[in-house]
């Protein structure tokens, strides 16, 4: 038996990434423009958080192998299912995709180029959920086959309300830690227990325009003519990345029933996702598939607290060039400076991992890797794996 008293207190985990970018645009604007923000009076290259979410939630998926849906197309992926897997009509197959869609307490229109059911909100489901639904389509195929399809949204299911939205309703490890908005469903909502900050450059960054030209292979085989066969220019820009997240360990426990064993693998999931995914945007010309210069992760019983202030003024290059060595240096400064300052009110541990061989003493235990700083972490907060916790 493990004494449970070193981490029933944990509250939040606190993860701050410094990592290098090189020429790139990981998260356009409608423009196609490179996202900024303007900080400590400084223009800074801005990755959106949900940018970066998604980028997390995607490898998240694929780590645990739990997968979530969301979309309004529910009602057309029942519909594929049906007709490709289980071999039913096409007429009928849409038909049972229109009344699982139209029939929850969602509202819905119909599709203007296509004979499906659009939910007017977004759905958020475990995968699994398509199945479910098609299972409930197969057992009600004889009403399906004498209903009429939904042309209006006025028109009634024949498939049961309760039934759709218990499937709506239920949620995985995908959901339980990254929250779902679904208002329209009673108790289908589920609060989020990680929060994500927009990630921005520790330095000022100018934002540089690349003109491309496409040659037309049949021309320059030929040498008949001159000149390109396309000519554009897309947005770019590079620089020191500071990124930001934590997960409520609490709010993790409440979506789990208090399941440990599983706030544990998730958390791990998590952090390991946030610290290794980068989003995909103009990766085919740009192939900026870095990894961290420095990984930071921090234990608390108080509150989150975010290092972005360290960056306020800017950071400058160091003589020899470069922003990345700056950047830890900044990093390890301030959290020395507000540790000091908090008296290190609500820290429970801390440790880090870095390309750099400085010592970093403001970020505590120095470890030899990612897996064991995330182990140290999460070990922290939630216990050893045959953990027992008795109240």
């Amino acid at each position: 038996m493990t004494s449970a008293a070193a981490y029933t207190s944990a509250r939040f985990i606190d993860i701050h990434v410094v990592q290098s970018v090189p020429f790139a645009n990981l998260n356009r604007d409608d423009n196609n423009s490179v996202k900024t923000v303007r900080y400590g009076d400084t223009d800074r290259t801005r990755v959106s958080s949900q940018s970066w979410k998604r980028a997390v939630r995607q490898y998240f998926q694929h780590s645990i192998g739990e997968h979530a849906l969301r979309t309004r197309r529910v009602g057309a992926r029942v519909a594929h299912l049906l007709e490709n897997e289980r071999g039913w009509p096409t007429g009928l197959a849409q038909r049972a995709g229109q009344h699982a869609a139209a029939g929850s307490s969602i509202k819905f229109e119909i599709g203007k180029n296509e004979p499906v059911v659009l939910t007017n909100a977004m759905v958020y489901v475990p995968g699994t959920a398509v199945t479910e639904l098609a299972d409930l389509a197969e057992e009600f195929r004889a009403a399906l086959d004498g209903a009429k399809d939904i042309k209006k949204s006025t028109d009634k299911s024949v498939l049961p309300q309760d039934r759709i939205d218990t499937i709506l309703r239920s949620r995985n490890g995908v959901i339980n830690l990254f929250g779902r908005m679904l208002a329209e469903v009673d108790d289908a909502g589920v609060d989020g227990a990680v929060q994500v900050a927009h990630a921005l450059t520790t330095h000022g960054t100018d934002v540089e325009l690349d003109y491309f030209s496409a040659v037309d292979d049949v021309t320059s085989t030929w040498g008949d003519t001159t000149g390109s066969a396309h000519m554009g220019h897309a947005e770019f820009s590079a620089g020191v990345f500071y990124r930001y997240a934590t997960v409520d360990i609490s709010d993790l426990l409440t979506n789990l029933g208090g399941d440990r064993p599983a706030a544990k693998e998730l958390t791990e999931a998590f952090i390991e996702a946030f610290i290794l995914s980068l989003p995909q945007a103009k990766k085919t010309a740009t192939a900026p598939h870095t990894i961290p210069d420095l990984v930071h992760l921090s234990v608390r019983s108080d509150r989150p607290l975010s290092y972005a202030a360290a960056f306020e003024k800017p950071v400058r290059s160091h003589h020899d060039g470069g922003y990345a060595g700056p950047s830890r240096a900044a990093l390890d400064a301030y959290a020395t400076a507000a540790h000091k300052l908090l008296g290190r009110r609500g820290v429970l541990a801390s440790g880090w991992a870095s390309l750099d061989d400085k010592d970093l003493n403001g970020l505590g235990t120095r470890t030899e890797s990612f897996p064991e700083l995330i182990d140290l972490a999460v070990t922290a907060a939630l216990g050893p794996a045959d953990a027992e916790v008795h109240a």
